[in-house]
């Protein structure tokens, strides 16, 4: 069986300082991180999504973390075809922009301007990257990306710009794991090596994708988003805030084993992120995974 690593999607949502979660004397940035890093093995960046990081500051990571520690970084959301904040974009090629936006996608940035998007995204995280800390960038794509040809290619394009760096792909677009398409998706996959996100999340929505595990690279990703009432809040509190019951995770641990079983590596992040929901459920599902 590969190794089966949990951790959360964030470390400073700001409902987890104000859980309590974090010791009193645990107040600055470096400590929470040296904190988190003490009792878990594994984080996902997620405020990458929302504005790409600064080389200076993916470095800041690596130096508070052990080394076995594993980082997966969430792609920045102009690149998985999401709307973006123009103030989200670099300075610079914000300035080059013509007529200003509401959302920028990135049909909308003239083709020098997505190739420094990409280059200077990938660029800062080599610190992890070289210093083995870096798991996967999470590409999560929208409900809007169906299965076809073009978004194959799209994921593909995605794979080769990021080499050497590893991509993992999460779908919110119900088409990819329908009955009549789940085997061709996850052929695809396996045939290029790209590992599938298996998720946990609610069910009966447009973006609802079923929770079915499968290894298609020599790693997996699981990502448990929960079962809140409120998924289609915009507050994303309401959105993630579930705190699973032990019960539930316990149905979830022999899956994660068998899963485990066709990987060399397994990573298990918790997405429930509201107040200390998160690191408590990892704790749990952690303790019901033995590691052998």
């Amino acid at each position: 069986m590969g190794r089966i690593l949990v951790g959360t999607a964030s470390w400073t949502d700001r409902t987890l300082l104000a859980s309590g979660w974090y010791p009193d004397d645990v107040t600055s940035a470096e400590d929470r991180l040296r904190y988190y890093a003490s009792q878990f093995p594994l984080v996902e960046v997620d405020s990458s999504y929302y504005s790409p990081p600064a080389e200076s500051t993916v470095s800041l990571w690596r130096d508070r973390t052990p080394a076995q520690f594993t980082f997966h970084i969430k792609a920045f959301s102009l690149l998985t075809q999401h709307p973006t904040k123009p103030t989200a974009l670099y300075k610079d090629l914000r300035e080059r922009l013509g007529e200003p936006k509401k959302n920028l996608y990135l049909r909308d940035l003239d083709p020098k301007a997505v190739e420094e998007v990409w280059d200077r995204f990938l660029t800062a995280l080599a610190p992890l990257h070289e210093s083995g800390r870096l798991g996967a960038i999470l590409f999560q794509f929208p409900r809007w990306f169906p299965i076809g040809k073009r978004n194959k290619e799209y994921i593909l394009e995605c794979k080769a710009r990021c080499d050497p760096l590893r991509i993992c792909v999460e779908f919110r677009n119900h088409t990819w794991m329908s009955e009549d398409n789940q085997a061709e998706t996850l052929d695809f996959l396996t045939s290029y090596g790209l590992p599938y996100v298996s998720v946990d999340m609610p069910q009966g929505y447009p973006d609802s994708i079923p929770p079915v595990l499968a290894a298609t690279a020599d790693l997996a990703v699981v990502r448990f988003h929960g079962h809140s009432k409120k998924w289609t809040s915009k507050d994303i509190h309401e959105r993630f805030g579930y705190l699973y019951q032990e019960d539930e995770l316990r149905e979830w641990a022999p899956k994660l084993r068998r899963l485990a079983e066709d990987t060399e590596a397994t990573h298990v992040l918790m997405n429930n992120c509201y107040r200390d929901y998160a690191q408590v459920n990892a704790s749990q599902l952690a303790r019901l995974i033995p590691q052998e």
